[in-house]
């Protein structure tokens, strides 16, 4: 009589059990995390000058920063509660004027954050419950930048201001030009408010990191 086969799991590979899977799973998790470790870290390299041959200044930094905005989503923790459904989208709301013109659309086409598609919303004002995961501020012409940063004060927001505005804004990231450079400070307490734990890795690729406690 031949030997009974051992029944497997649906989703495991041979030879692996069902927390042989979840280890395979976290190690693939962790090389997709590597991996963006290493664009941001090439992003923050990528200076605004030298991507092309004689590129206008400005739309080489907001290239830099639009392909930065959607790449910051994997570092953050965010709370179970963040998203209504498994396929909802994960949306980067742009509030008054919009310096990316086409860059922001064109960097995050096709994209996903697991099951949640990339979407961008430009609006002129934001309110409580906008429902947006990504807050980028650069100039506001019909709200005040406190308003606009306390409307989301306790929602799991990534706020994130531009270099153009003032560096102890309150946000939790903050773009910086660094030596012709596009890079980025970190407030923790500002993630923390806003029940969001940034990654190690991500906080090591920053110029500064604030805390306010």
């Amino acid at each position: 009589m031949p030997p009974l086969r051992q029944r497997r799991e649906p989703g495991t590979r041979p030879g692996l059990g069902r927390a042989g899977a979840s280890s395979v799973s976290f190690a693939v998790k962790r090389r997709r995390l590597a991996k963006w470790v290493v664009v941001l870290a090439l992003a923050c390299m990528a200076g605004t000058s030298g991507a092309q041959p004689n590129p206008p200044k400005v739309s080489l930094e907001y290239a830099v920063k639009a392909t930065y905005l959607y790449k910051l989503a994997p570092f953050v923790n965010w709370p179970p509660d963040t998203f209504e459904a498994a396929d909802a989208p994960f949306r980067i709301c742009v509030v008054g004027d919009d310096p990316f013109k086409e860059f922001l659309g064109k960097a995050v086409a096709g994209q996903r954050l697991g099951t949640h598609p990339f979407e961008v919303r430009r609006m002129e004002t934001i309110g409580p419950g906008a429902g947006c995961q990504i807050v980028f501020i650069s100039r506001l012409r019909a709200q005040s930048l406190g308003a606009a940063l306390a409307s989301v004060n306790g929602e799991p927001v990534l706020t994130v201001t531009d270099s153009t505005i003032d560096p102890d804004s309150g946000s939790i990231v903050q773009f910086v030009i660094d030596n012709g450079r596009v890079r980025f400070d970190i407030n923790t307490s500002a993630a923390a408010r806003n029940h969001l734990t940034i990654n190690s890795k991500l906080l090591n690729l920053a110029l500064a990191v604030r805390d306010e406690h």
